[in-house]
């Protein structure tokens, strides 16, 4: 059984070239997403709330806000806290159509990825030797981003996602599922084509690192690295929480 969810999400459309009724039928397909694959795995269950275009979320909702690039997340003052000081996660629709990616993937990606992890600060520390050491950000999506990963929800395309298992380096190779699709052969810093791990050595990078496997490729048009859609969870935990900004509920 899930366990009953104590966090609930606002899905706003604030976005020019996603329709409400598209929107609403995303919201229902992240609900059972969540309700159905992720929460049994994770423990983590949510309650989605649809907010149509012009509307108001309610006060209390972590924010999933639909936007259409990086410049309409401002304008709107939808930044890295609701008016609360809840977690919001940001989609640029306009940028993934663009670039013919499909939003909803993103979507998916972004929502899972601040219930696992909503303060953007919780690594995995990995010390294979004396005198080396890596922490990894426990990002569940990125491993598998890549839209060839991704499954259907009554029709709609949503992301795969790692299981806990993924974090766990003590596990063989092929010795469990590792993420939802089961595509995953081994544990952190193990990625599939098109996903990477973001690492900080101890010993020596002065910054976060987005890590791909060396024989594995970005596709043709990775999310992290679009022009203008930068990845603000990236952005986010490099940046002090002394400057995270609170959103605002209208322009």
């Amino acid at each position: 059984m899930s366990p009953a969810p104590a966090i609930t999400v606002a899905v706003i459309n604030a976005s020019t070239v996603v329709t409400d009724a598209a929107c609403a039928s995303l919201t229902a397909a992240l609900q059972k997403q969540v309700s159905n694959d992720f929460a049994p795995v994770w423990g983590i269950d949510a309650t989605l709330v649809f907010v149509p275009k012009g509307g108001t979320p309610p006060a209390g909702t972590w924010w999933l806000s639909i936007l259409d690039n990086t410049d309409r997340a401002l304008v709107l003052g939808h930044h890295e806290l609701t008016p609360d000081g809840f977690p919001v996660g940001k989609v640029f629709a306009g940028t993934d159509k663009r670039f013919g990616l499909k939003w909803t993937v993103t979507a998916s990606h972004e929502l899972l990825e601040m219930l696992a992890d909503p303060g953007v600060n919780l690594t995995v520390f990995v010390h294979p030797t004396e005198g080396s050491g890596t922490l990894y950000a426990y990002e569940i999506c990125d491993p598998c981003q890549d839209e060839s990963f991704a499954y259907e929800i009554d029709g709609i395309p949503v992301c795969d996602f790692v299981h806990p298992t993924y974090f766990e380096t003590f596990r063989a190779p092929g010795s469990t599922q590792f993420d939802h699709m089961g595509k995953l052969p081994a544990p952190i810093p193990g990625v599939l084509q098109g996903g990477y791990v973001t690492s900080y050595d101890v010993h020596g990078t002065q910054d976060w690192q987005p890590v791909k496997a060396a024989s594995v490729p970005y596709g043709p048009a990775d999310r992290t690295h679009l022009p203008d859609r930068p990845s603000h969870r990236q952005a986010r935990r490099r940046m002090p929480q002394a400057a995270w900004r609170r959103s605002s509920v209208t322009p």
